[in-house]
């Protein structure tokens, strides 16, 4: 809202010559503060985006050593050798809505072709129709294979499904880095997990 100034009074004040030059060197001095200021801003802010870019390349493992690395676990405890080698052909597929193929891959239909190809068995290709379908177990009690759910959001409902590995790391296609190991420990995701189990075929 404008207000009007017109009549109201101000002090008036004599300034020497001096004092007018030093205010004007000040002003001159803060001004290039500033300009110093924002050309280093732009310049860490351009270092930053740099560093993102690098730290969210994702590395893909490329045998079962690596794997087993990631899962900080012995080679010897992976049996299950085509899941893993699965994994590996699969790791880093960009997330895509809807999709099921190596361009671009959802996290209900990385579950599915993962399942359907390692375990033989078909299962809903929504992930609040599988999490229905699901023998639910504690945390501490979950196999390699096992069904990860969450809730991303207000409502509740399961929009998030992995497939549990070892360790508390598990599988999924994660819509920032596409088909990643993550670790239920960290609050992103142990927040929001809402249910955890063994599919009922």
């Amino acid at each position: 809202m404008m207000h009007n100034t017109q009549n109201r009074r101000f002090p008036v004040f004599f300034v020497s010559k001096q004092i007018g030059m030093c205010l004007m060197i000040l002003f001159m001095v803060g001004c290039k503060a500033k300009t110093d200021w924002r050309d280093n801003y732009k310049k860490d802010k351009s270092s930053k985006s740099t560093n993102t870019t690098k730290k969210t390349t994702i590395k893909k493992p490329n045998d079962l050593a690596e794997i087993s690395k990631i899962l900080d676990v012995s080679e010897n405890t992976l049996k299950n050798k085509n899941l893993y080698n699965f994994i590996i052909d699969w790791y880093g597929t960009p997330y895509k809505y809807g999709g099921m193929n190596e361009y671009g891959i959802d996290c209900s239909g990385f579950t599915n072709i993962l399942y359907k190809e390692i375990y033989k068995i078909q299962i809903p290709r929504v992930s609040k129709d599988i999490a229905e379908n699901v023998k639910r177990k504690y945390t501490e009690d979950l196999k390699e294979g096992d069904l990860v759910f969450f809730s991303f959001g207000k409502t509740g409902i399961v929009n998030h499904v992995g497939i549990y590995l070892h360790n508390n790391k598990f599988v999924h296609a994660s819509t920032s880095k596409g088909v990643i190991i993550s670790n239920l420990t960290e609050p992103y995701y142990g927040d929001y997990l809402v249910k955890c189990g063994s599919y009922k075929n």
